[in-house]
């Protein structure tokens, strides 16, 4: 789950992804990758640290909402900032991935900080992924860098799964009127552009904001709500998208090259 930049609302899209598909039935992962900024602790409702395993003193991912989670929030008191350059990121992903005890999961979604940096070229240089999903709102300035994120996960021979449009539209609680406040059909122009799939265009309610500050996520607390139906409905096209292309090639971490193009 990434994007091109902050403040597009893809923690909370990737909590909700993750209850989504959970209550379906599906054994479900969320780790966070934001190491900077980790915010599904508070996302998720879990404020607690992980339990390490005797002898090989493996983390023991936490639990809510029926997901494993892991995250660097866990493991930092209060408000303690990190204060890491490149190779401690990229040690500590690698980490979050192979000592952690996940057990059997049909799907881990990975929560990535903005951008295109270290934690995404880690990532993909340390496990197979069957494929990314870039996370925008409609306006212009979310869609120029849109185009970054999925050069990114191209340059690194990672399929780009889909775009899900955040904030696409606000309905008023009180009279019903509906309008674009970031603009309109932006995240299907750069969907068809790119050709990627437009996986869904979510609302933008001050609900989701409330659930998640509370540390239960729409679909959690309210799926049959408009907000919590169209993260169901993201959910279901993910899905369908992944297993739909579960006989790809997906066994080997990709390739980084480093080009002039």
């Amino acid at each position: 789950m990434a994007s091109g930049k902050g403040g597009v609302g893809k923690s909370t899209v990737s909590a909700n992804l993750a209850c989504a598909l959970a209550k379906r039935g599906v054994r479900v992962g969320l780790l966070d990758c934001d190491i900077y900024g980790p915010s599904i602790p508070l996302m998720m409702g879990v404020n607690e640290r992980p339990s390490v395993t005797e002898g090989d003193e493996k983390l023991v991912p936490l639990e809510n909402h029926g997901i494993k989670l892991m995250s660097m929030g866990f493991l930092l008191q209060d408000d303690q900032p990190v204060i890491w350059r490149g190779p401690m990121i990229m040690r500590t992903i690698q980490q979050f991935i192979s000592q952690v005890l996940w057990g059997e999961l049909d799907y881990l979604l990975v929560d990535l900080p903005p951008g295109t940096g270290d934690a995404q070229i880690s990532l993909c240089q340390t496990v197979p992924l069957d494929g990314g999903v870039i996370v925008t709102t409609p306006q212009e300035a979310s869609l120029g860098v849109v185009r970054k994120g999925i050069e990114m996960f191209r340059k690194v021979d990672v399929p780009v799964l889909g775009i899900i449009e955040n904030m696409a539209l606000h309905r008023c609680s009180q009279c019903g009127h509906v309008e674009h406040i970031f603009g309109e059909g932006g995240g299907e122009r750069v969907a068809a552009e790119y050709g990627v799939r437009l996986l869904g265009s979510l609302p933008l309610a001050a609900s989701v904001r409330e659930e998640t500050d509370a540390g239960r996520p729409t679909v959690a607390s309210d799926p049959a709500s408009a907000a919590g139906e169209a993260f169901v409905a993201a959910a279901r096209a993910l899905r369908a998208v992944v297993e739909a292309d579960a006989g790809g090639d997906a066994g080997a971490a990709p390739t980084i090259s480093i080009t002039d193009d």
